[in-house]
């Protein structure tokens, strides 16, 4: 009998705005979508429960606690379409004017897993630390949904490939990337080419939701442990669906055993 787990997952793209209750409602109305389409895993946008351009004050005012309405929407809706969504929220830490860029993880039955982001978007012309306090360096967060251990980073850790290299020593098989990757001079070609990049050199999937235009470059996808695309989103509102395999894993990583072979290991610079 054949071990192979598979899962559907999705990327949602959209594009969140100043409105907490409109933004979960377009979650609730595309992870609906991504079910009827086969996904159990469903991922949306970094900054999903609030966004604002440029970042301000407001995101604060803004912020909820990790047991609030917009986590607790997010359960809900877990709960009723027997499925595993992630998304970016706002997260209150009381520390004044400064917040926390948090992914949660969740199912029916409650939280499964964050991420703090540790990178944060001081580049091409932002200032993200301004506002944002870095999560803590510490033990990954791994998750199981059927049979598919999943990782968690966020939009500009996947410039840094340590990071994802960390997850898979975790044991992950699937990293999803939630992000709100801002339209720029080649920037979409940097976001294309370096989630392929971490797919490739850690034989992993990758599942990276963006946020569609005009401030994301949109561009959702998910990459096989080869480079291969396997679905992408333009410009445009929507959901895609790929079913990833971990037969197929150890397929590729028999045929090119970069994890064995490698001669460094990663650690954190304190």
């Amino acid at each position: 009998m054949s071990t192979d787990a598979q899962l559907g997952v999705a990327v949602a793209q959209f594009a969140p705005g100043r409105d907490a209750v409109e933004n979960l409602d377009r979650i609730r109305g595309l992870a609906q979508l991504a079910v009827q389409r086969g996904a159990k895993l469903i991922v949306f946008p970094e900054y999903s429960s609030y966004f604002a351009d440029p970042m301000d004050a407001s995101f604060a005012r803004n912020a909820q606690p990790l047991d609030g309405r917009f986590v607790s929407g997010l359960i809900d809706l877990a709960g009723r379409l027997q499925a595993t969504l992630v998304a970016g929220f706002v997260e209150q830490i009381g520390q004044g004017p400064k917040f926390s860029n948090t992914l949660v993880a969740v199912n029916g039955s409650g939280v499964l897993a964050t991420y703090r982001k540790l990178h944060l978007y001081d580049a091409f012309g932002q200032r993200e630390s301004d506002w944002v306090v870095p999560g803590a360096l510490a033990a990954p967060e791994i998750f199981e949904v059927g049979g598919i251990r999943v990782g968690m980073q966020t939009c500009y850790d996947i410039r840094f490939p340590e990071v994802t290299r960390v997850l898979v020593d975790a044991g992950a098989d699937l990293v999803l990337v939630p992000a709100e990757w801002v339209r720029g001079p080649l920037k979409e070609h940097h976001w294309r080419t370096l989630v392929t990049a971490r797919a490739i050199e850690n034989t992993i999937y990758v599942a990276a939701a963006d946020h569609a235009p005009p401030i994301g470059v949109g561009n959702s996808l998910i990459v096989g442990p080869m480079g291969v695309h396997m679905v992408e989103i333009g410009e445009a509102t929507d959901v895609a669906v790929a079913w990833i395999s971990t037969e197929r894993l150890a397929q590729v990583r028999a045929r090119n055993p970069a994890l064995q072979l490698r001669r460094f290991r990663v650690e954190p610079i304190i």
